[in-house]
């Protein structure tokens, strides 16, 4: 008998590429294109190299006080981690246990990959509830009625860019009073010029439903994806329960750096609401952009755009998703395309800088002439 036959076999989540040569354009894994807060600059700048010798604080204190005074919340009521995923994987473990085929967590058929794989990793039964034709969760709002052990999507939905109406959101809590439903809001700073009583976020919500849990992070928004920094909002309960299983695994997960940096970037609201803007508006050019080049584009309230290609001459119909996203390629730009019959025709296109979709559209008016 052979050790293999103990060991666990899961298909692992496929992330972007991420390159390593130089001169490419990287429009692929939903990256913000500025640097972070100059107040972030600073702190990384002026860090004491000396607490790398020490263990950071357990209770992430002065992160979590930041992100307490500035959603104004109470301090048992914020969780942090490494980074949302970090986040999300341990609230699998801690709010969708003991899961069986009667009982599946639901989630939608299109969305953020990564969740089928936690399901599978920590042995949790899941049902895909289908988005509609324009890839919205409307219709189908009754399907998360249904009996369940727990529920997550993302608002803004990925790799779509759609939003969940509010109204839909405590619907859907409401009546699962004996699950716990996850919001994740990673894309939720890019949501603009929405009335509040339509869609964004569903902070507000927490203090209505002990069942809430509202997932964030730091890599999109506030450009630091490569410091590794996430966090939930949710009740006391919620939280504790997540803290509960943090301590199990390992206290210390987030270190002195990620700490000091996460709090200058809360601190520099003026900044980060100015990126914000700035990308929106590089987001509303590209669209018009792409439409004149024959895509048809849902309209996306994240920092990446999800574009249906036109037939083109050069391939076969219905494999012009991924003619063009190898096409793109062989110009040194990455974008991101599944090989799945329902998003096939589709290009998941993150916003860069204005310069960046320049020679995107470039790139595209050749391939597509």
């Amino acid at each position: 008998m052979s050790w293999e036959n103990n060991v666990r076999r899961v298909t692992p989540y496929i992330p972007g590429e991420q390159p390593k040569v130089n001169g490419i354009i990287k429009l692929n894994t939903n990256e913000n294109p500025y640097p972070p807060s100059p107040k972030v600059q600073e702190v990384l700048k002026n860090f004491d190299y000396s607490k790398l010798t020490l263990y950071p604080d357990p209770n992430c204190t002065k992160l979590v006080e930041a992100i307490v005074d500035y959603h104004s919340l109470r301090p048992g009521q914020v969780f942090v981690g490494v980074g949302s995923d970090d986040v999300i994987s341990t609230a699998f473990m801690a709010f969708f246990n003991n899961t069986d085929d009667e009982h599946p967590i639901l989630f939608p058929d299109v969305t953020y990959s990564f969740y089928k794989v936690w399901a599978d990793v920590h042995n949790v039964k899941y049902k895909e509830i289908p988005l509609n034709e324009d890839f919205l969760m409307y219709d189908n709002c009754d399907e998360y009625f249904k009996s369940n052990r727990g529920i997550i999507f993302p608002n803004p939905n990925a790799p779509t860019g759609r939003p969940v109406v509010l109204k839909c959101i405590e619907e859907i809590v409401s009546n699962n009073p004996n699950s716990v439903v996850i919001i994740d809001e990673a894309y939720i700073d890019f949501v603009t010029n929405y009335s509040p009583d339509n869609f964004g976020t569903c902070l507000d919500m927490i203090n209505n439903y002990d069942n809430l849990l509202v997932v964030r992070t730091f890599s999109k928004s506030r450009s630091m994806a490569g410091m590794r920094i996430g966090y939930a909002v949710g009740s006391e309960k919620l939280i504790k329960y997540l803290n509960d299983v943090k301590f199990s695994i390992n206290s210390y997960t987030m270190s002195n750096l990620a700490l000091e940096c996460g709090v200058a970037s809360i601190e520099d609201d003026n900044y980060f609401n100015e990126q914000i803007k700035r990308i929106c508006k590089t987001r509303s050019n590209t669209v018009a952009r792409l439409q004149d080049l024959g895509f048809s584009i849902p309209r996306s309230w994240a920092n990446f755009v999800f574009a249906k290609c036109p037939k083109t001459e050069n391939c076969l119909e219905g494999s012009e998703g991924i003619y063009i996203f190898n096409a793109l390629k062989k110009r040194k730009i990455y974008v991101r395309h599944w090989n799945e019959p329902k998003i096939k025709d589709y290009l998941r296109i993150t916003i860069g800088t204005d310069e960046q979709m320049n020679a995107l559209i470039s790139a595209l008016e050749e391939i597509l002439k």
